[in-house]
């Protein structure tokens, strides 16, 4: 069960994860904008609340949402890959 739950389940939340990240970098280069992300429950609840930040007017905050997105890509990919790997003990 505990292969299940840390292999099988880890890969297929990180596959859905990387297609979300990529649809959301392609939108955002595309669009020439990009939505801020928040770690906070309230913020992410409430989605009326979250910035949109362009690339004309905000060109730095658009590229550190971009670059965060970029490093999710990067990590989900990973653990897609080669899955989660957990320490014995």
């Amino acid at each position: 069960m505990r292969f299940f739950l840390c292999e099988v389940v880890a890969r297929i939340v990180a596959a859905y994860l990387c297609v979300d990240c990529v649809r959301m970098l392609r939108d955002g280069y595309t669009e020439r904008k990009m939505r801020a992300s928040s770690p906070d429950l309230v913020d992410w609840l409430l989605d009326w609340s979250r910035l949109v930040f362009q690339r004309d007017t905000a060109p730095v905050q658009y590229w550190m949402e971009m670059g965060r997105q970029a490093v999710c890509l990067a990590a989900c990919l990973v653990v897609a890959i080669f899955g989660w790997w957990l320490p014995n003990g």
